[in-house]
């Protein structure tokens, strides 16, 4: 895949060799800094604004559209970035993704001896993870999810639940990601979580307030509400998504069947994470539980979103270096791979990795039990 990648790049400008502008996604990112450099709030939910604003630095970006629906203080983000060259900037931004994503999977390793062991199996499984490669060739945001979801583990682990809540907060930047955290935590009954996510999320959007003023964040509240009416432009490629939701929507035909197959199924999944949390299980078959819930759950997860799932694989590579049933194997391999072969539900209607990520969140409940915890895992 990297070798396929660097071809591809392999040439000067904007354009890589099948006539595609790289990055892909990082087009909007870098649209939405312009619009900060020139303190355009009213603009940032103006699809027709934003198009004339790339095409007027990216002559070849002209006729491209993108939703507009991050929260308004991505734009803040991106700013720094819009002062580049568009080409500079996506390198830029692509090695703090490569960066982020390398220390957090490095981070979970170094806690662990079973992990440190192979180290080097796990730096060439993190490299090739699908959802990584994904995450690079689109220019996305992902490895900031995954860097939050990071931080709330090692806060949990050192018993600081605020500031865990303060780090899943800011999951607030892309909300489909904090929805089932949200829903635990509501039903394990953890303030202390919520009270954090509240703080954190409130000071994101405070900084855009304060930058903007309050249309933007109005603006924002009302292109939400307008999403499920513009599911075709938001997903044009639903066979490249690995969600609960999309996983019915490919199988059956019927919406409103396919709808309340989503909800019975993502409520299954939250109240099976909260469960998880609730238990006397260790954290990191809990943390686990959350992270598959968050996959499965978010009403819109796209392939290079699967990245926060590498700490669940490597915590979860634990007891399958143990003397546990080769099921968990299975399930991790499954899960790490299948995304592999995610376009060919374009054809067959069934996203597989849905269901290995089923599977796996199945085999997490069980062994939370009390009566199947493994030894060493009560805590």
């Amino acid at each position: 895949m990297w070798s396929a990648f660097a071809w591809n790049y392999s040439v000067p400008g904007v354009l890589d060799r099948d006539g595609q502008i790289k990055g892909t996604d990082f087009i909007h990112f870098y649209t939405l800094g312009m619009l900060a450099r020139e303190h355009r709030g009213n603009a940032l939910y103006d699809e027709a604004a934003q198009q004339a604003v790339a095409a007027r630095h990216i002559p070849q970006a002209a006729g491209v559209r993108y939703l507009p629906l991050y929260p308004p203080q991505v734009s803040l983000l991106f700013e720094p970035l819009a002062g580049l060259p568009y080409t500079t900037a996506l390198w830029i931004w692509s090695l703090c993704s490569l960066a982020i994503y390398g220390l957090c999977c490095a981070a979970i390793v170094r806690l662990y001896p079973a992990l440190q062991t192979e180290s080097l199996t796990i730096a060439v499984c993190a490299a090739a993870y699908p959802a990584f490669w994904h995450l690079i060739a689109w220019g996305q945001t992902s490895a900031l999810a995954l860097a939050c979801f990071v931080a709330a583990y090692f806060a949990l682990r050192a018993d600081r639940k605020f500031l865990a809540g303060l780090a899943l907060g800011c999951l607030i930047y892309k909300p489909q990601l904090g929805l089932a955290a949200a829903l635990v935590c509501l039903l394990a009954g953890e303030w202390k979580l919520i009270g954090g996510g509240l703080v954190s999320a409130a000071i994101q959007l405070a900084a855009a307030w304060g930058f903007y003023g309050p249309s933007p964040l109005l603006d924002w509240m009302h292109a939400m509400m307008q999403v499920p009416g513009q599911v075709r432009w938001l997903e044009p490629r639903p066979f490249q998504t690995h969600s609960l939701r999309t996983f019915w929507t490919m199988l059956l035909p019927w919406p409103r069947l396919s709808g309340a197959m989503y909800v019975i199924s993502a409520v299954w999944a939250t109240v099976a994470a909260a469960k998880c949390w609730r238990s006397r299980a260790a954290l990191e078959l809990r943390f686990s539980a959350l992270l598959l819930a968050t996959v499965l759950v978010s009403p819109h997860l796209t392939v290079y979103d699967l990245v926060i799932l590498a700490p669940a694989l490597l915590l979860l590579s634990q007891y399958a270096s143990g003397s546990v049933s080769g099921t968990l194997r299975w399930l991790l391999y499954l899960t790490y791979a299948l995304p592999l072969i995610g376009p060919l539900a374009r054809w067959t209607h069934v996203q597989l990795s849905v269901i290995a990520m089923v599977g796996l969140l199945l085999w997490v409940r069980s062994a939370c039990s009390p009566r199947r915890l493994p030894l060493g895992v009560q805590c």
